[in-house]
């Protein structure tokens, strides 16, 4: 699998008898699950599936994708996980995950407070995590255009504890 795709879903469950299934999103652009949309399912032995159709279903979308049209197929990618190739996008103001991770924070005082090594969802606001288990809101990134490091300004004593 290439390196530059992006985990954007993951398929939860079988839905009817005809190959549909319910897709859970990890990506907040629902356009990955629009017909004609080309996604990677899987870690090992990845199998390339085009979507045929979908559509809104509690928070989560059931999907058609092309090939598989029996509740046995459909069973079988339970539990898979969906990659799609990035977004290019050129507004200079977003974040996209895949480009935070690895990069190195400093605070507003030019201190190394160390690399991001996940991005958690929190419903407030995506957390950093850094190495050594510090959180920062990504609310708090104020510079973010060097690809190699992040600039923060954090409140004091959010990073004591490290």
């Amino acid at each position: 699998m290439s390196d530059r795709l992006l985990e954007v879903g993951r398929i939860e469950k079988a839905h009817g008898l005809h190959g549909e299934v319910v897709v859970k999103l990890s990506s907040n652009v629902e356009s990955r699950v629009a017909p004609g949309s080309v996604l990677t399912a899987g870690d090992r032995d990845p199998v390339v599936l085009q979507v045929e159709a979908s559509r809104p279903h509690q928070h989560r979308f059931i999907v058609t994708f092309a090939g598989i049209v029996t509740r046995e197929q459909a069973d079988d990618l339970h539990g898979t996980t969906l990659y799609a190739e990035p977004i290019t996008d050129d507004d200079p103001d977003t974040l996209w995950i895949h480009e935070l991770i690895g990069r190195r924070v400093y605070d507003q005082h030019g201190t190394d407070r160390g690399l991001v090594t996940t991005v958690l969802d929190n419903p407030a606001s995506d957390l950093l995590e850094l190495e050594g288990g510090g959180l920062v809101p990504l609310r708090f990134v104020t510079d973010h255009h060097d690809p190699d490091r992040l600039v923060v300004d954090i409140p004091e004593g959010l990073l004591d504890d490290e």
